[in-house]
């Protein structure tokens, strides 16, 4: 399963040390043992269409081997949960999409 969420930052963190620590977290976040693959980025520099929402700050995208690793990596992976603690106050909206 794929597990893909958009972050927006809020505007405080959004200068280049807010950026370069969300970043380390993301790249923390990416270690977890319940992730099969994870992979992180900003909006990539496409042309812009009227489908296309490139409003966002951060995209994460981390795929499971299965709904139970999803389940466990939401309820008590502590990386996750970690993650989640230093940097909810950061996000002015977190929109997750998940694909079977």
């Amino acid at each position: 399963m794929e597990h893909h969420v958009y972050f927006w930052l809020k505007e405080e963190h959004s200068d280049e040390r807010g950026r370069a620590a969300f970043e380390a977290g993301l790249k923390a976040l990416c270690k977890s043992p319940c992730i099969q693959s994870a992979h992180w980025g900003r909006p990539a520099a496409t042309t812009v269409r009227p489908v296309s929402d490139q409003s966002f700050d951060y995209g994460l995208s981390v795929k499971f081997a299965s709904l139970a690793d999803h389940d466990a990596y939401q309820e008590g992976d502590e990386v996750h949960d970690v993650f989640i603690a230093t940097f909810k106050d950061w996000w002015a909206k977190v929109l997750v999409m998940d694909l079977d």
